[in-house]
């Protein structure tokens, strides 16, 4: 039985890389360390396949005694690396926390399997770090996407935040020879994503009449990536590249916001002929623009393709559908979610005090 810690594991991608893993390997033993802040719930660990090979920890990334002793009395061989804040609009408006878990919380991490090495030698534990598109900045119309020899550039505190634990994650590999690899990612979406970002924020809102909040123009480009091809991913990575490898991963779509929204009011006006909002797209609103917003995002995906053999098997307009069906079907974990008072706060602080144009 291979003992895996993964972090994060409450959260949207984490929980889905659970599901996945338990589903996928027989012989893997998962420990899930979260902190279930604001965007981790024991909500999305609910119904897991074989949840006997499934131990949940409540606890923090920067409690390094806690990462030590977990080390070494759960003799972990792999760590997979979710926990982070990852949405630029809180950065914007609250960047230290962002420091604190991207930061403080990847180097606390590191430093365990640094010292983990040196008193267990031998126990060479694999680190496998998430990390996002956004640390390479933004792209013009019609400049090539994103590889992974371009130079990070990030825009927003968040972005840079992670930019800053992919450095750490390269340094040890370089300094200490810890064996480690690395995947940029494009935007995900899917099940259990809490809804602040775009695609479930606009289906829950269109679904219930509310206005649906875009962006400025609505024109910002972005590659977007089902959250199960990108757990695919990873699990590739981890078992086949070298150490100190980074890979690209993304949908292989370009698309605006503003298709996607109608992509995803389409589906609603299919799905649900009786409602009173049809057409669902008739609930667009712009809003001012955040500061900063990148304009455009592509990843290019041809060296994980070439290495690997990997690519995403799901359409961007299947995917679309599918999550659509999820949150209409889940109406138990979307009240959970909703009732937080944090939740409710947060969309008003964000999205109803913004201009409208």
């Amino acid at each position: 039985m291979k003992n895996i810690l993964i972090t994060g594991g409450a959260g949207f991608i984490g929980s889905n890389f659970v599901r996945y893993l338990l589903q996928t390997d027989p012989d893997v033993r998962i420990i899930n360390l979260d902190a279930l802040t604001y965007a981790g719930s024991l909500e999305n660990l609910r119904d897991l396949p074989d949840p006997d090979r499934h131990d949940f920890i409540r606890g923090d990334i920067c409690d390094q005694q806690l990462v030590r002793r977990l080390l070494e009395e759960r003799e972990i061989e792999l760590v997979v690396h979710f926990a982070a804040e990852s949405h630029v609009d809180r950065s914007i408006l609250g960047p230290g926390e962002f420091i604190r878990t991207n930061i403080q919380g990847t180097f606390t991490l590191l430093e365990a399997l640094r010292h983990y090495r040196r008193s267990s030698p031998g126990r060479d534990v694999h680190f496998h770090h998430i990390s996002t598109d956004e640390v390479y900045g933004s792209l013009e119309k019609g400049e090539p996407a994103f590889t992974e020899s371009t130079p990070l550039a990030p825009s927003s505190p968040y972005a840079a935040s992670k930019a800053a634990s992919d450095h750490l994650v390269r340094a040890y590999f370089q300094t200490y020879g810890l064996p480690v690899t690395i995947t940029n990612c494009s935007n995900n979406y899917g099940p259990y994503q809490f809804p602040e970002k775009l695609i479930p924020l606009m289906i829950l809102n269109a679904r219930s009449g509310r206005a649906l909040p875009i962006y400025g123009d609505g024109q910002q480009i972005r590659d977007w990536l089902y959250v199960e091809d990108h757990c695919q991913a990873i699990w590739k990575v981890i078992q086949r590249s070298r150490p100190g490898e980074t890979y690209n991963v993304g949908g292989g779509n370009q698309p605006t916001n503003l298709e996607i929204v109608r992509e995803i009011c389409a589906t609603l006006d299919e799905l649900l002929p009786d409602s009173e909002y049809l057409p669902h797209f008739g609930l667009v609103e712009h809003v001012e623009d955040r500061p900063g917003h990148d304009r455009r995002y592509a990843v290019d995906i041809s060296k994980i393709t070439r290495e690997l053999g990997w690519k995403p098997q799901t359409s961007l307009q299947q995917g679309l559908r599918d999550t659509v069906v999820w949150y209409l079907e889940h109406p138990d974990w979307i009240a959970g979610i909703s009732a937080k008072g944090e939740y409710q706060s947060w969309v008003e602080e964000n999205y109803q005090k913004r201009d409208r144009q």
